[in-house]
Order: C-alpha cells, then sequence, then structure tokens
C-alpha cells in the first residue's frame, strides 16, 4: 500500500519523537497513571489484548496480557518496546492495510485504540476490519482528547507542557458513535475521565475521583472512553436454558410456576432453590416435581440466606447456556421469559434486564412508596452504570453461562455486599463491559403471601450501595 502524504507526516514525527516518549511520560505522569488505572479496571489480567497505536509499550504492559500485541506506525517507537517489553510482540505496520490485521494472531479478548482515531486517514474502514480479529466477548476501547480540549493541548504542546502531535482530526462523540455503526460495533458504554489532568497539591486526584464524573461536569472532561463490541449478522440458534427460582414461603405459587412457563426451548431446565420456609414450600416442590415428570426439575435447599445466596446455588448448579432468574411470587408472569430468551439469541444484549416500570401495573403491584424509590435508583444506576437500567429490582434476569462466570471471577473486587443479589449481578456486567438491555414486562400483583422484603432497612442498605458503586466504579 502506497503511503499518503499525511502518514508519511505521521510517521516521520513519532520516529522523531520516539527518544524523547518516556520524558514526556514522566513529565505528565499523573496524566497518563490515570488513563493506566482505568483501563487496568476495565481489563482483567492474563487476557489477549491488542493495542493498535501501541508507541513504547508501556500502556500494553500496564494491563498484564497472557499474549499482548502492539502495532505502531513508527519504527523508532517500536524498537523502543521490543527493547523494553521482549515478552510481548510488537509490530511495526500500518493498522490501514488490510494485510496488517491477517497477520495479528486474532481473536483477542480486548483490543485497545488510544489517542489514534484521529490520525486514520478511513477510521469506518479499520473499525470495520476489525470484526475480524474480534469474537462475541471481544471488547474495543477507544480514548480520545474531548474536542473542547482543543486549544489547550496546542497551547500546551506550545509551551513545552505536553507533547507535539501532528493536525489530526477531532472527533466528536456522535461522529465516533456514527463510525461504529457503520462498521458493525456496538458502542456498549462510554465514560469521561480527567477534568484535571495535573496533581496541583493533590487538587487534581480529589476533582477527577469525586467530580469529574458527575452529570453535566463530565462533558468537561479531557478523556473520553468507548467501550463497544462487534455485531455482525447474527445466526440463531437454539441455547440450553435454566431457569433459577429462588422461594420462600411460597406453598401457594410452585405448580402454577411450572404450569405457566412456556415451552421456549428445546432444552430447558427448572432449578427451584428454596430458602427454609415456614410453609410447605419444600414439600409442594417435590410433589410437582412427581406431577411434572416431562419437565426437568430439580429442587436445591439454601444453605445461606437471601436471595442472592439463592441465585449463586442455582446458577452453581445449573447446567444451561443461557441463565434466567424467576421470581416464585409470580409479579413477572412466567409467559413473557421467551422475549427475553429472543432478545439473548438474537444477540440484542448480553445482561437482560426486566423493567416494571414501563407497562402500567395493576392496582397494589408496587406500593407507592417503592415505586419512587426505585425511579430514583434507576437515574443513580443508569449514571453509575453508564447504561439505561431503569429497573434495578426487578428479580428476572437473563445472562449467559460464560458471562456469569466471568462475574463471579471478579466478585473479589465487590466483595459480598448484595444480599439480593440483583446489584452483585449488575454491578457485575458493569465491571465486565457487558451490554445492558432492557426488556419490559407487566408487573402484576401478589395473589398469594406476603413480600418478602423490608422496605425501610433494604432501601438503606440500597443507598449504601450506591455509595459504594460509586467508589468501586466511578471514583477510580
Amino acid at each position: 500500500m502506497k503511503e499518503s502524504k499525511h502518514k508519511r507526516v505521521v510517521r516521520e514525527l513519532f520516529d522523531h519523537l520516539a527518544a524523547q516518549r518516556k520524558n514526556w511520560l514522566r513529565r505528565n505522569a499523573f496524566f497518563y497513571e490515570d488513563d493506566t488505572r482505568y483501563l487496568s479496571f476495565l481489563i482483567p489480567k492474563g487476557k489477549r489484548v491488542l493495542e493498535i497505536g501501541c508507541g513504547v509499550g508501556q500502556l500494553l504492559d500496564s494491563v498484564g496480557p497472557a499474549y499482548g500485541v502492539g502495532v505502531d506506525v513508527s519504527a523508532n517507537m517500536v524498537s523502543i518496546a521490543q527493547r523494553d517489553f521482549p515478552h510481548l510482540t510488537f509490530k511495526c505496520a500500518d493498522i490501514e492495510d488490510p494485510q496488517t490485521l491477517a497477520n495479528l494472531g486474532g481473536p483477542f479478548d480486548f483490543i485497545i485504540i488510544s489517542d489514534v482515531i484521529g490520525h486514520l486517514e478511513d477510521v469506518e474502514e479499520v473499525l470495520t476490519n476489525l470484526n475480524s480479529l474480534c469474537n462475541s466477548e471481544t471488547r474495543i476501547i477507544i480514548t480520545f482528547f474531548n474536542q473542547y480540549w482543543e486549544p489547550i493541548l496546542k497551547l500546551g504542546a506550545k509551551m513545552g507542557m505536553c507533547m507535539p502531535s501532528t493536525t489530526q482530526n477531532w472527533l466528536t462523540s456522535e461522529q465516533i458513535m456514527s463510525f461504529l455503526f457503520l462498521a458493525d460495533l456496538e458502542l456498549v458504554r462510554q465514560e469521561w475521565r480527567q477534568i484535571l489532568p495535573i496533581r496541583l497539591f493533590g487538587f487534581g486526584k480529589v476533582l477527577n475521583r469525586y467530580v469529574a464524573t458527575l452529570p453535566i461536569l463530565r462533558s468537561l472532561c479531557l478523556r473520553k472512553i468507548f467501550i463497544a463490541r462487534s455485531v455482525p449478522e447474527c445466526k440463531q440458534k437454539e441455547l440450553s436454558t435454566t431457569i433459577v427460582i429462588p422461594c420462600r414461603n411460597e406453598f401457594g405459587n410452585i405448580e402454577n410456576v411450572v404450569r405457566r412457563i412456556p415451552d421456549f426451548c428445546k432444552d430447558l431446565e427448572i432449578i427451584f432453590v428454596e430458602g427454609n420456609s415456614q410453609d410447605e414450600t419444600f414439600a409442594e416442590i417435590q410433589r410437582v416435581i412427581a406431577a411434572y415428570p416431562e419437565r426437568d426439575i430439580k429442587i436445591f435447599k439454601q444453605t445461606g440466606k437471601d436471595k442472592g445466596d439463592a441465585v449463586r446455588l442455582g446458577f452453581q448448579q445449573a447446567r444451561g447456556e443461557l441463565l434466567m432468574i424467576l421470581d416464585a411470587d409470580l409479579s413477572v408472569p412466567p409467559e413473557d421469559l421467551p422475549k427475553f430468551y429472543k432478545a439473548m439469541v438474537k444477540n440484542k444484549g448480553e445482561f437482560i434486564n426486566g423493567s416494571r416500570l414501563i407497562y402500567p401495573m395493576e392496582n397494589e403491584a408496587m406500593r407507592t412508596l417503592n415505586l419512587w424509590a426505585n425511579m430514583v435508583f434507576s437515574y443513580l444506576f443508569t449514571w453509575l452504570l453508564n447504561q439505561r437500567v431503569s429497573d434495578t429490582l426487578c428479580g428476572t434476569k437473563v445472562l449467559s453461562k460464560r458471562s456469569y462466570e466471568q462475574i463471579a471471577k471478579n466478585r473479589h473486587y465487590f466483595g459480598d455486599f448484595d444480599p439480593f443479589g440483583d446489584f452483585d449481578l449488575l454491578f457485575g456486567a458493569a465491571k465486565s463491559s457487558l451490554k445492558i438491555i432492557e426488556v419490559p414486562i407487566r408487573y402484576r400483583a401478589r395473589t398469594y403471601g406476603e413480600t418478602q422484603i423490608s422496605r425501610f432497612r433494604h432501601g438503606i442498605l440500597l443507598f449504601r450501595m450506591v455509595v459504594f458503586a460509586f467508589k468501586k466504579l466511578k471514583a477510580l
């Protein structure tokens, strides 16, 4: 491929700056350390990682890949990277040449495009070609500068405060989202970082952690981060499914649950996790198992307490490729489960959350105070997760077993903090950058038994979770 004038200018500049690159990293350590810290949060160690525009390789090394490949147009940058990080693979090549991608050894778990997208001549073509290096779980992380900072950064370069750069295309978020759409890539979520990219006696750290990500103010941040996934044309296939039903004191609902679950896939497993009921729930489940031999129904007795523990036990015992949670109180109709299944097999999302707050509710289906609380937490968690979540406490949630295993593997990051199980899964999905979507359902009033929720005690606990999530997901 013939080198254009623009590419030659970019290559020659970065070849010239290669020897100075480490000095710039030290001079602006506060800025680069924040970048590294957030990418290390997004990328677990031991993954297959490709970095496009790797420079001297320090960012790629910092995320601890099991197999790491860096590509850069500057031979001098690549030479330094190979010398400093011999355990990683570096290539001097033009990423806009399709042949380059064919020789990189994909697929990768993560692809990093850090401060490169504005230098590309054909953004759509590069992003489209990345599909060949992706599988269904690959995450593409694009970092770029906020266009509002263009005059400040240009002034900083003239004053010798930041590394010089060539003329680049200062793309807006909307323009990059359009390129992603054209390239069969889907934005999972976006983040804003660094409203003050200098230490300033510790003031920068406080602002960046606790102020920079707040609504409205975040639009002023220097850094924007997009996390995307590949969504080529989806070929639907049957997926085995396990429905986990936590139940406590639900004697009168058990047979109705089983009777009303549709046969929406060929291989359907139903698991009841009984939580030491004071009525005859356990015996009723045993009776129903015997009464419906044509269905694959299992029962496990909970040794711990709370719904979250029951869900984890059920998921641990499940054999299905898809995992579903269905509350035994029948407030979410079992007849709606095929909607969740359809969304998963059509690859509409990777974590499907039910929402009770879209359709009108039956009288008494949700107390007024509960409804208000859900609306408040909806706003807070949509902000915390940077994905639309209107109903955090809807009991019906669906994800693949592979995604759940990834969440469980990273559970130590959050710890054992959630008796419900809803937030354990939601936070875990956010940390794993899963695509979260909602399926509206019609919420029904209970016809048997009493609610297991103590509104005020659990409301206080939920507020504490919001603070906890802010520290774990935002104030990094």
